[in-house]
């Protein structure tokens, strides 16, 4: 009888000590799913924010715009493209939120209409906002080695690909069949300090993390070419567009997974200078 008693307790106290690790386990998944929404809540805030700050408009061309010279044939999306509006945004107002602001990016068929932002390292702005509070979330920026004044051959972007459709959230649209099959959705708009963008998009993957596509220097402009070439050839849908040697290109990078990024690379066709 007392061996049967002692091996009850056993089994009760190990179904207690089970139980005590279920309900902690649940309470810490409650806690982090209601720290997740209270960090999402905050970027919405703060997106709808700088959103009314920065006073996004769209341009009309003027003698200053310039059309960058392409060989596509006739009668293909681009020269409805060119066509486009550029965008301005009130810088001023913008960097009395975050001076280390750098340009602003709408990309067509998603939710990404932010300004971004440039610091000395990759880091900082990956868990940190606009107005560089602490954030899981983080925020929009380019790469440290771009100079983001339109002048650079690879303007690279990075932002989380948040669940919430906030940051990068939405580039995963452009691998889906609803965004290739609308031309309407294969360009980007962006503005700096300097100048004001229009990028047709040439290429989009999925692909293993990796840093063969964020290199932002090049030796000349046969490097160039083929490393765009490259780039090209990797997309997972044919957007039947060419990248020359003399290009400047633009490249959005977001996790797809813990092991996997989503990347979009646009060439730049048009763009005026900033007033």
């Amino acid at each position: 009888m007392k061996i049967r008693r002692g091996r009850s307790r056993a089994r009760t106290a190990i179904s207690c000590i089970i139980a005590l690790i279920c309900i902690a386990g649940m309470g810490y998944s409650g806690y982090k799913i209601i720290e997740w929404k209270i960090d999402s809540n905050k970027t919405v805030e703060q997106a709808e924010q700088v959103e009314e700050a920065g006073k996004v408009e769209e341009l009309e061309d003027s003698e200053q715009t310039e059309t960058i010279a392409t060989n596509e044939p006739p009668n293909t999306p681009y020269w409805n493209y060119i066509k486009m509006k550029l965008i301005d945004v009130d810088f001023n107002e913008l960097s009395k939120i975050n001076s280390e602001v750098s340009g602003w990016i709408q990309v067509s068929g998603t939710n990404i209409n932010y300004p971004f932002v440039k610091t000395s390292n990759n880091d900082f702005y990956l868990n940190h906002s606009f107005d560089k509070g602490y954030s899981k979330a983080g925020w929009v920026f380019s790469d440290f080695r771009n100079r983001a004044d339109g002048t650079d051959r690879n303007l690279i972007l990075y932002a989380h690909g948040r669940y919430d459709a906030t940051m990068f959230g939405t580039l995963r649209n452009i691998l889906t069949s609803g965004w290739l099959n609308n031309s309407d959705n294969f360009t980007v708009r962006t503005v700096n300090n300097s100048v004001s963008e229009l990028w047709q998009v040439f290429s989009v993957y999925k692909i293993p993390t990796t840093n063969d596509y964020i290199q932002t220097s090049f030796s000349s402009d046969d490097e160039f070419g083929r490393f765009a070439e490259l780039l090209r050839q990797r997309s997972a849908h044919d957007f039947k567009t060419t990248v020359s040697p003399t290009d400047n290109i633009l490249t959005l990078s977001t996790c797809y997974s813990s092991s996997e990024r989503v990347v979009l690379h646009a060439k730049l066709i048009k763009r005026a200078p900033r007033e």
